[in-house]
């Protein structure tokens, strides 16, 4: 599981290089003081609004290649979803192209590596392996931010710390794997992304011919929550990163 977390990682970072990251104007970044927004958050017609958080318009992708569409501000006051709006972030996480490059990204690793050797090699088994890496996504998606969030009532966004310390805020976006919120704004387990995680897991057992049985696919559902717990790791410094490199891009141009 850490071996397919820290390649989740370097291929994040392999992607998101200053020159891809999306950096939007400055008068868009957001910062949360006493749960009201500040520092000139103007929502433009062009951004997309965070569902539950209408007058937030983060980035649609942290670090220029992560799917951002369902992060929200801890400290702002609560507002639940719709059953329209939970299968609403987990399509545009689906069809993010982005993510389409990730998968890729995973299909080589894995004919590099040669998982799954009956899935052959050269173009057929890196296709085979593009297929069933995208398939895992896109399951994934659906189970843990539509399906299972509308059935027991739970809220699928991330909903970042923004303050304290480095580790507090780490701790805070792991543990996010195991708490979340329910419909009614309370902390409670969170019962989609590990339930949810399971079932695809499971699910993955009918095209993944080499790796099947209880082991397997434990370990294919503790890798997915790794990545998840990275992913929000990931997505809470990201505005801090982003503001950071904002800074100096305008200390280096005035000092040109």
């Amino acid at each position: 599981m850490m071996r397919n977390c820290a390649l989740y990682f370097a291929a994040i970072t392999l992607f998101a290089c200053p020159g891809r990251a999306q950096m939007p104007d400055s008068d868009s970044a957001a910062t949360v003081e006493g749960g009201a927004v500040t520092g000139g958050n103007a929502v433009l017609p062009s951004q997309e609004r965070v569902p539950g958080q209408p007058e937030m318009a983060p980035d649609r992708h942290a670090f220029g290649v992560l799917p951002n569409y369902g992060t929200a501000e801890g400290d702002l006051p609560f507002s639940p979803l719709t059953v329209r709006q939970k299968w609403s972030i987990a399509t545009s996480d689906t069809l993010d192209g982005p993510s389409f490059l990730m998968a890729g990204v995973f299909a080589g690793l894995g004919l590099s590596a040669d998982e799954n050797p009956s899935f052959g090699h050269g173009l057929k088994g890196y296709a085979h392996r593009y297929v069933t890496a995208v398939a895992d996504q896109d399951i994934g998606n659906y189970m843990t931010e539509a399906i299972l969030p509308t059935i027991f009532h739970r809220d699928p966004r991330y909903f970042r710390r923004g303050h304290g310390s480095m580790w507090v805020r780490v701790g805070w976006a792991v543990s996010r794997v195991a708490v979340a919120r329910n419909d009614a704004g309370r902390w409670t387990f969170n019962i989609p992304e590990c339930l949810g995680n399971g079932i695809t897991a499971s699910i993955a057992n009918s095209y993944y011919p080499d790796q099947v049985g209880f082991g397997p696919t434990m370990e294919r559902m503790f890798t997915q929550i790794g990545t998840d717990a990275v992913s929000q790791v990931l997505k809470e410094f990201w505005p801090d990163v982003k503001r950071k490199w904002l800074r100096q891009q305008s200390t280096i141009e005035e000092r040109e």
